[in-house]
């Protein structure tokens, strides 16, 4: 069985109603990314930071996968999958995919602010100011903020390095670490990517654009491969 590796990114996530703050100028919810997503912020202001994911896991919690997520999963009938994510939801796991790893940190976990290896699963929505981890220090969400290291790179790298096919949804490869790993995919592999607006820029690699947003893009791409 042929391994699929797949990058997706925020346009995936965008078709069930999630937004992300590069859909308003870099504006999150009214927020700039500066007060809610780095370590800065929580430094300064911790019960925003508390507010702010509290209410993307609501919404999180109401989103339901759409049609690009189903296909996804669908396809583990005829291929190894496996999704490299950017996006923190947990829509992927909805719609049925068994193996996702998630580049930027988790929605529904909380982690240690003392020690990073201490991660707990957050039950509903709400992570409170006063949770405490078995050491004591205050729980922060489990998501990777602006200026932090992204520790999943490397077995992201190493999935990439092994894939037969690679597939690129809902990003136009404008974020790193994670745009780089289309570098890292074998020369001889196939390269897919999903967005309505093709990015500009030389990736290195012969790319297959689809320009077209997630779910009619899977649709298209569902197509190609099942006349191969």
């Amino acid at each position: 069985m042929q391994k699929l590796v797949v990058l997706t990114g925020a346009g995936i996530s965008a078709e069930s109603g999630l937004k992300t703050f590069r859909d308003s100028g870099g504006l999150w919810e009214g927020h700039d990314v500066t007060e809610v997503a780095t370590p800065e912020a929580w430094a300064k202001n911790p019960e925003l930071v508390q507010k702010f994911y509290n209410e993307r896991r609501k919404q999180a919690l109401s989103a339901q996968p759409n049609t690009a997520h189903t296909i996804l999963a669908e396809l583990e009938a005829h291929y190894q999958i496996t999704v490299i994510t950017q996006n923190v939801d947990n829509l992927h796991e909805k719609a049925g995919s068994s193996r996702v790893l998630h580049l930027h940190g988790q929605l529904f976990e909380s982690r240690s602010s003392v020690d990073p290896n201490l991660v707990y699963e957050v039950k509903g929505w709400e992570l409170k100011m006063g949770d405490l981890c078995e050491k004591g220090s205050q729980l922060r969400p489990n998501i990777v903020w602006f200026g932090e290291a992204v520790p999943m790179m490397e077995p992201a790298i190493d999935i990439t390095m092994q894939a037969d096919l690679f597939l690129v949804v809902g990003t136009s490869l404008q974020v790193y670490p994670a745009a780089s790993l289309v570098q890292y995919t074998s020369t001889d592999c196939p390269i897919y990517l999903i967005d309505p607006k093709k990015p500009g820029g030389y990736f290195g690699r012969d790319i297959t654009f689809i320009e077209d947003k997630a779910s009619a893009g899977m649709l298209r791409l569902k197509d190609i491969l099942f006349k191969n």
